[in-house]
């Protein structure tokens, strides 16, 4: 139970930022009127340029905490898998679907995935789920939202 546990620990803070991070270029950009290989591009540098800088950043993070090589390894390793795999299901679905059904799948996609991770990080701390929940999604829409918001503002501005 222990290892399951330091598993989610793991991969939380990977996936929390892959998924709201994809989900906000998804719309942000797609509200902009922007080319699907724009797109796809944006979300492949997240997928590797972000991840790696993030998971180096997870990593120095463990050994300050004075972890051990093991630890530390394991954490930065959990990170970047997490937000490779979360990424690249979000390139897939803009690879697959029009950039307009794309935005519904992964905004639904995503929230669906935040969702999921925080009610398991509730359960796991004896918190109330549904709060927790609610709580996380809303700040992903807020993200969400104003990405969408800007996406809109730089059509508008430079007309592309």
């Amino acid at each position: 139970m222990k290892k399951h546990l330091m598993n989610l620990t793991n991969f939380s803070f990977g996936s929390t930022s892959a998924i709201t991070t994809n989900i906000s270029i998804v719309i942000g950009l797609g509200s902009g009127n922007i080319s699907k290989i724009a797109i796809i591009g944006s979300l492949l540098v997240i997928a590797i340029a972000d991840n790696i800088s993030d998971s180096l950043g997870v990593h120095m993070y463990k050994e300050s905490e004075a972890c051990g090589l093991k630890e530390s390894l394991i954490s930065t390793i959990g990170n970047f898998s997490a937000r490779l795999i979360i990424s690249l299901s979000f390139v897939a679905t803009i690879m697959i679907f029009s950039i307009e059904v794309a935005q519904i799948i992964t905004l639904i996609w995503g929230l669906f995935l935040l969702g999921s991770l925080s009610y398991l990080i509730a359960r796991r701390n004896k918190d109330n789920p549904l709060k927790e929940v609610v709580k996380h999604i809303t700040v992903a829409v807020i993200v969400i939202a104003l990405s969408r918001y800007f996406g809109t503002l730089l059509l508008r501005k430079f007309q592309f």
